[in-house]
């Protein structure tokens, strides 16, 4: 295992070895060597470039949504736009915008930091930023992928939110997360 040099964390563990294990553009797989509490242990990390969320909102209190078919899942689910950090040293707020302008062919004139999180934090480091998009202006659609191409794009109102929930149509933790937060930024 090569040696990463000693990071120490909190609790009494520290990082003294790492190993990739797999590299596939924007994702790699690492085996992290830990020590502490007197005892060695392996652990496996997914290193993301990190992503963005966008919950673009209408005048008339109807978020944008996609419905997207994610092979993961093996299923088309109902998501706000969003997008990995792949433009190397590109602001979140650019990379919100150009996810719009892909994903739903609008950019937010007006965009409000609403969180950042971590997705999965017991084995991947992907960090997103969380943005609501206000005062829309409409822009010629720019898909760049196939599962954009064939994307459809859905209006849901706000408040109708808590039933796409409740009713199992809305699964994606990102969007839920991005929803409940734009309805109560939008409602203070």
């Amino acid at each position: 295992m090569a040696d990463a040099g000693s990071r120490e964390g909190e609790g009494g563990f520290r990082v003294v070895g790492s190993e990739t294990l797999l590299d596939v553009g924007f994702l790699q797989l690492e085996r992290v060597r830990v020590e502490g509490h007197g005892e060695s242990f392996d652990r496996h990390v997914v290193h993301h470039p990190g992503a963005v969320v966008v919950v673009p909102v209408l005048e008339n209190g109807d978020a944008l949504l996609v419905r997207q078919w994610r092979v993961a899942t093996g299923q088309a689910l109902l998501e706000v736009p969003a997008g990995k950090r792949d433009v190397e040293g590109e602001p979140p707020e650019v990379t919100a915008n150009r996810e719009l302008e892909e994903e739903i062919g609008y950019v937010g004139g007006r965009l409000d930091k609403l969180a950042e999180f971590y997705n999965s934090p017991g084995f991947c480091d992907e960090y997103t930023h969380l943005f609501l998009a206000t005062e829309l202006e409409e822009r010629e659609r720019a898909a760049v992928s196939h599962e954009e191409a064939a994307m459809t794009i859905e209006r849901v109102p706000l408040d109708g939110v808590d039933g796409l929930i409740a009713s199992g149509q809305l699964i994606d933790a990102k969007s839920i997360i991005g929803l409940l937060l734009a309805r109560q930024f939008l409602a203070a």
